[in-house]
């Protein structure tokens, strides 16, 4: 009988078990991995690519309330989203075996086991692994990133591919909402990494006494909490990439810190001396000013230097207003299959008031302002109201002008509908009320 190809992980603190299962399940799969301990997961998961994990719910003596089973299973859904996961549980312990079904578990089989049950379960989980492989790959594949025509924008993408081929350190620079994430994921996607993990960090938001734990790990009793020994960021990240997003806002004293896992390739858990080799290309970002804060000696040269081998500026959209419109267009179209929706558009009018917008929330700004006028919208149609983009003042007080007679338009025609009602004319509009007041004297639009 001709083996499938899979690769499958057995995890029990009991070796009888392992040895039992394995026997069982070579003579049917490719490959079989054993593991005695739940702390063998991580680097199983980091080196091979395991199909399966079996994995038991109890490994310490008078804990069996199966609860290191569901941890475990949000680690390993964590680190591999795609790796299926089958719960090994005695029959009375069911109810947990279920809670973890809901989060995430495939299955779960009952210790004894039926060896035709579980052969069949195992079966069963190797072919949802493949439907899960590949999709990621067609979703990959499928993704696309809106480029533009803008000298700046295309300039940037160009170093992008050239250095994605490379394992260099990049920066990204840029202001909040210009696209940094999706520009890290366009460089880990263009790299010979793109099959490994792709692991965010919001530094901004990690608090200090987080920020060891959360990026090194820790081992159990390390501080009060630690009830288990955990991967940090890092080791997520291993054989991928890691974006270290907002990283111009680490306080000086902790630096050092990650100055030292990026000198030495390596990262020591908290509470352990041991330091675990690292292979991770990292790439980060940053709204600062970082050589002034280099200057202004609030950010460490020698991790400057660390981090930038290739530095890449994202520019605001302010300064490629030739992609404003296609871009909306592009979102609106990415926004709109979120949602499951098809031929939504924008009214004829609406491209001026987007391009003369100033947007200064960028792309995160027009994304969010789409995504609500597409909840908002009647007929599949968004029109300038639905996007909440005339309270603005750059609008010249030009008469002919064609951006002023649209909103004149806009402005009566909600002032219609809600019978010259101002508070819901304004809330419509997404202006305040002083603002309307504003445009109708300016329109001499009073009763």
């Amino acid at each position: 009988m001709r083996k499938k190809q899979a690769q499958i992980l057995i995890v029990d603190d009991q070796e009888e078990i392992l040895f039992s299962a394995k026997m069982i399940l070579k003579k049917h799969f490719e490959t079989i991995f054993t593991a005695n301990s739940p702390k063998n997961i991580i680097s199983a998961l980091t080196e091979n690519e395991i199909n399966v994990v079996l994995l038991d719910m109890n490994y310490r003596i008078g804990f069996e309330d199966g609860r290191e089973g569901i941890h475990w299973l949000k680690e390993i859904k964590t680190l591999s989203p795609n790796t299926i996961v089958i719960l090994m549980t005695a029959f009375g312990k069911i109810e947990t075996a279920v809670e973890g079904i809901k989060i995430g578990a495939f299955d779960y089989v009952l210790k004894p086991w039926n060896n035709e049950k579980l052969l069949e379960t195992i079966d069963k989980a190797v072919a949802e692994s493949r439907k899960n492989n590949k999709k990621t790959v067609v979703e990959n594949t499928e993704r696309r990133y809106f480029t533009g025509t803008s000298q700046k924008i295309k300039q940037a993408y160009a170093i992008a591919e050239k250095v994605a081929k490379t394992d260099a350190n990049v920066l990204i620079l840029g202001e909040n909402g210009t696209g940094k994430y999706v520009f890290a994921e366009f460089i880990h996607q263009n790299s010979e990494r793109k099959n490994q993990p792709f692991v965010h960090v919001d530094l901004g938001s990690l608090s200090e006494n987080l920020f060891e734990s959360e990026l090194f790990g820790y081992t159990k009793g390390a501080f009060t909490d630690a009830k288990t020994d955990t991967a940090g960021r890092f080791e997520a990240a291993q054989n991928g990439t890691i974006f270290l997003d907002e990283i111009g806002n680490i306080p000086l004293h902790l630096q050092s810190k990650l100055l030292h896992v990026l000198q030495t390739k390596t990262v020591t858990r908290l509470g352990e001396s041991k330091a675990r080799p690292l292979n991770v290309r990292i790439v980060s970002a940053t709204n600062n000013d970082i050589k002034a804060e280099v200057k202004n000696k609030t950010f460490r040269e020698d991790l400057l230097y660390r981090i930038n081998t290739m530095d890449i500026n994202l520019p605001p959209l302010r300064e490629r207003k030739e992609d404003i419109v296609p871009m909306a267009n592009f979102i609106l179209k990415q926004v709109a299959q979120k949602y499951n929706q098809e031929n939504w558009q924008f009214d004829d009018n609406v491209a001026p008031y987007l391009e003369r917008y100033p947007w200064k929330g960028n792309v995160r700004e027009m994304e969010n302002k789409i995504e609500r006028a597409l909840i908002l919208a009647d007929n599949n149609t968004i029109s300038v109201t639905d996007l909440n983009i005339l309270d603005f003042e750059d609008i010249q007080e030009n008469d002919d002008n064609p951006l002023s007679e649209m909103e004149k338009t806009a402005i009566e025609k909600a002032l219609l509908k809600h019978h010259g009602n101002i508070s819901k004319t304004a809330e419509e509009l997404g202006l305040s009320r002083a603002a309307l007041y504003r445009r109708i004297e300016k329109y001499d639009l009073k009763n």
